[in-house]
């Protein structure tokens, strides 16, 4: 035995104080040994662990789990109603049409009852029937005014709960995406008559300013008056567009973490802090991108209406017949065009504020890692939503419930 007290291979004299690894001519397990030697002149083998590629993170879904980019916001907005059309742009293009017509039916139906009651009613009477007849025109005006904000409300929902789906490679349908905006929608429509109103108070404030100053202020007053309405009016926009870019993610914020509005707008002021400049530039750009295709769409359409009243009525006459349906028709497809490309607008800028709102909490918080968890679990099996072992909503904080 040796005096080293460790054990020696057969034939070992004890002599070498080499490690064993040195002493034998095969390669020890778990010790690094050397490059074999070659011949001079040959190729060199490359020696240690084969290189491993640079593996992408995840993408189950609509975009990449990492930190997006431009691209990926701007490419996944418009994939969004490419991926599920139905429930997106069939969607829009149904309760923007539904809209139309029943404004259209209510304003028609307030028209035609204010003319009935001026017109039937005796000459003496008209002035004393006039301020309340107006009245009542003024208050149906209201009506599609509340309709349209309670769909695009609607439709903001919908597209902002399609593409938090989309992003962790789930499609829904249009009554699994109402259920779960359920108990959401007067949230949504009470903070965006709340935004209008502050704007509406504060051009309205300015616009008084003005008034007063032009009426009662006599030359130099109508000389202040032009210089304060147009730095108010330019202060109020700035203001207006500041505050819309600070609380842009307010919407996606109450339908996916359930805040109240006075937490939701917190937390909208919190995420885009040192990003406005980020937010604002991409809202921009989408902006002009869904305006400019508006432009582009619709200039071909009044071009061909006018060439087509030309070669209908070369002379330029108005009264015939052929004129009219011609005028009626371009109209209809000039309408029909607006209402698609501004049905496929909403879709796109409610994705791109969704998919910023998801961008910055991937920043911010770590996001990506929940949604990849989420993933993980619905893969392996886990119980969907809302049973009691289900799977944790991924965009849900401590600060508000779980989506139902």
């Amino acid at each position: 035995m040796s005096d080293r007290g460790s054990w020696a291979t057969p034939g070992d004299d004890g002599d070498d104080e080499r490690p064993r690894g040195e002493q034998s001519g095969a390669p020890q397990s778990g010790v690094p040994q050397p490059p074999p030697q070659q011949p001079s002149g040959g190729p060199q083998q490359p020696w240690g662990p084969p290189a491993t590629a640079w593996a992408p993170p995840p993408r189950p879904g609509l975009v990449p789990l990492r930190p997006l980019t431009l691209g990926d916001i701007l490419g996944a907005a418009f994939r969004v109603f490419r991926r599920n059309p139905r429930t997106t742009l069939g969607t829009s293009l149904l309760f923007n049409i539904l809209s139309f017509l029943v404004s259209g039916l209510v304003l028609g139906g307030a028209a035609f009852a204010a003319y009935t009651r001026i017109s039937g009613a005796l000459p003496q009477d008209r002035d004393r029937l006039l301020p309340g007849t107006i009245a009542g025109v003024a208050a149906a005006v209201l009506v599609p005014l509340f309709l349209t904000v309670v769909v695009q409300a609607l439709l903001q929902a919908v597209f902002v709960l399609e593409t938090s789906h989309q992003v962790v490679g789930e499609k829904m349908r249009l009554p699994g995406l109402l259920r779960q905006a359920r108990g959401r929608i007067r949230a949504l429509v009470g903070w965006v008559i709340l935004l209008g109103l502050a704007f509406f108070v504060a051009f309205a404030l300015i616009a008084g300013v003005v008034a007063l100053l032009a009426v009662f202020g006599g030359r130099g007053g109508a000389v202040g008056a032009v210089v304060i309405g147009l730095i108010g009016f330019l202060g109020v926009v700035v203001l207006a567009v500041w505050i819309g870019v600070k609380t842009a993610l307010v919407p996606s914020i109450l339908l996916l973490e359930r805040l109240t509005i006075r937490q939701a707008v917190a937390r909208s002021w919190s995420l885009t802090r040192q990003s406005f400049w980020r937010v604002f530039g991409i809202i921009a750009l989408v902006t002009v991108i869904v305006g400019t295709a508006a432009n582009v769409v619709g200039a071909p359409v009044s071009f061909l209406a006018q060439i087509g009243g030309g070669l209908v009525q070369p002379n330029g006459s108005v009264g015939d017949t052929s004129a009219v349906v011609t005028f009626i028709v371009v109209s209809l497809v000039g309408n029909l065009l607006t209402v698609l490309i501004q049905a496929i607008g909403a879709v796109i800028q409610s994705a791109t504020v969704a998919l910023l709102y998801i961008d910055l909490r991937i920043r911010r918080e770590g996001l990506d890692l929940e949604l990849l968890r989420y993933v993980e679990l619905r893969t392996a099996g886990a119980t969907p939503l809302p049973d009691p072992y289900r799977t944790p909503d991924p965009y849900h904080t401590p600060d508000g419930p779980a989506r139902p």
